[in-house]
């Protein structure tokens, strides 16, 4: 199967702090001391909206009679 690729876009900034967005979902912001931490941050915080989109809009439909179905991206 193949898996969901996300583009990070990185910037070093004058601390020497890298800062990264998500090209694809660029409402996903954070920083790392290295590329790898500001990766593992960057992934966190893509589930933190994830999680926050699933339940705002579950709310939405509330004591409605709903088919939710897992869909796999090729």
């Amino acid at each position: 199967m193949k898996k969901l690729s996300i583009t990070a876009i990185i910037e070093k900034d004058p601390e020497g702090w890298y800062v990264g967005q998500l090209e694809e979902f660029p409402e996903v912001i954070s920083q790392g001391k290295t590329i790898e931490e500001l990766n593992t941050n960057l992934i966190s915080a893509l589930n933190d909206l994830i999680e926050i989109q699933r339940e705002s809009t579950l709310a939405q439909y509330k004591g409605k009679k709903i088919i939710r179905r897992k869909l796999t991206y090729v």
